[in-house]
């Protein structure tokens, strides 16, 4: 992922990227969606060759695939992808969550459950998109906070690889925003009591796996088992 400089414009590519991210991730350019790079270039006002090196960049992140005889498009993300992603991200996201806790202060603690409040407000008219808005929000408030940017990388990935399908998975499993509201609280209340780091990283990962068997459960046969695939421990947890 490109990083801007303090006190320098972002280049071309680096505007590139965050614009096209940003259809992806907003449901513009939907799974499948061919990108043509000469209509991007025109729609941003610049030349083909920042955009060509943004498109890379987001095939680093596995937003984009190159097509034979098609070229760019954003990707599909299959039933495997979405199982690998979430029981990788249950670990990484579980471990960045514990080391991050007693690093964050109380003004961040409470500004999470404000984002939290804001989730369970929206349940009665519930958008996925917007609900999905305020969940990496929530989150992001916990384990941007990591101190180890290895882990913190890790987190980032799988959260761009999940952002393009997130949407429709809330729609497979009407029943799991309120859930996961509750789950987030559960979150917040074990760091605020000064639980230990073990404690903290089973919490969290219960919490992003309870998704992936929540949307498993839902397919025709499926079962909350299928989540563990050997990679996640029992307690496994799910998305949100």
């Amino acid at each position: 992922m490109p990083t801007a400089v303090a006190g320098v414009p972002p280049s071309k590519a680096q505007l590139s990227y965050r614009w096209i991210r940003e259809q992806i991730t907003n449901g513009h350019f939907t799974p499948g969606y061919r990108l043509v790079l000469s209509q991007i270039a025109g729609e941003l006002g610049v030349s083909v060759v920042p955009v060509r090196e943004a498109v890379r960049l987001l095939e680093a992140e596995g937003l984009v695939t190159f097509v034979k005889n098609v070229g760019a498009q954003v990707a599909l993300v299959d039933e495997a992808e979405y199982i690998h992603t979430m029981q990788t991200l249950a670990l990484v996201e579980g471990y960045a969550t514990a080391l991050a806790a007693p690093r964050l202060s109380p003004d961040t603690i409470a500004a999470a459950r404000e984002v939290n409040d804001r989730m369970r407000a929206c349940l009665d008219d519930f958008d996925p998109h917007r609900f999905t808005e305020m969940n990496r929000e929530f989150h992001a408030l916990l384990f941007d906070h990591c101190p180890n940017p290895h882990v913190q990388d890790l987190v980032g990935r799988g959260w761009s690889r999940l952002a393009a399908l997130r949407d429709s998975i809330f729609g497979f499993v009407p029943g799991r925003p309120p859930a996961s509201v509750a789950e987030h609280e559960e979150i917040l209340r074990v760091i605020e009591r000064g639980a230990d780091t073990v404690e903290i990283e089973l919490t969290a990962r219960r919490h992003r796996t309870a998704t992936l068997e929540a949307f498993l459960s839902a397919r025709p046969g499926g079962t909350a088992q299928d989540a563990a695939g050997g990679a996640v421990t029992p307690d496994d947890d799910s998305i949100v």
